[in-house]
């Protein structure tokens, strides 16, 4: 029985998807690496430090440790730049329909998201004060695929990690609701899911998978 189900933030609720894809860019073109959006895909469900690692893969220098806490820290100021221009009509279709239904059914709600931004994120679409748990890069100390962002949130709520539902975009975040132990919604076609929906629009999660 599913009593909770966890939700990513990007790409699932809300996309920032071209806000990360701009400031990766200009952070991109101002030190003279090549970046497009194919690279960009790479960087889905992955920890920002991370992501700078695949796009200093194009470098034609290495860079220290300090250089690249600079373009990171270079990089989420454009970041956060672009998502304060965020509003409730970016949330994506058929996410809040689905989010109401759950609650509506006692269904416990949660976001588990590797993005220190959440809670920018959350507040610029006004749904700071919606979930029953937030749990996010500001928790955690390893990203997905490792587990941790889904079971923190797991303990949050006070559910057994085998009665959650993970609902994921990335192919990490799938990975890690699987080795949490969790049951997995693809959306978007993640790969390794439990099930698989193309968008939440046109899918009612508590009807087919939590009922």
């Amino acid at each position: 029985m599913i009593k909770a189900v966890l939700f990513d933030l990007d790409g699932v609720i809300v996309s920032t998807d071209h806000c990360h894809y701009r400031a990766w860019k200009r952070m991109a073109d101002e030190e003279g690496i090549y970046f497009d959006e194919k690279i960009n895909d790479r960087l889905r469900g992955v920890s920002r430090m991370a992501s700078l690692e695949i796009v200093l893969e194009r470098a034609t220098r290495a860079y220290t440790d300090d250089e690249k806490k600079e373009l990171a820290e270079r990089k989420n100021g454009y970041y956060r730049e672009l998502i304060s221009e965020l509003t409730p009509a970016d949330l994506l279709p058929g996410a809040m329909e689905n989010l109401n239904k759950l609650k509506d059914n006692g269904i416990l709600v949660a976001v588990g998201s590797s993005s220190k931004n959440t809670p920018i994120i959350l507040r610029q679409i006004g749904l700071d004060a919606f979930f029953d748990a937030v749990s996010d890069g500001n928790n955690i100390t390893r990203s997905k695929p490792d587990p941790e962002v889904f079971l923190k949130a797991a303990e949050m709520l006070g559910v057994p990690p085998a009665e959650c539902l993970v609902v994921e975009d990335a192919d990490a975040g799938i990975e890690a609701g699987r080795r949490g132990g969790m049951k997995t919604l693809s959306v978007k076609g993640a790969a390794g899911a439990d099930y698989f929906a193309p968008d939440l629009s046109s899918f009612d999660i508590y009807e087919k998978i939590v009922r």
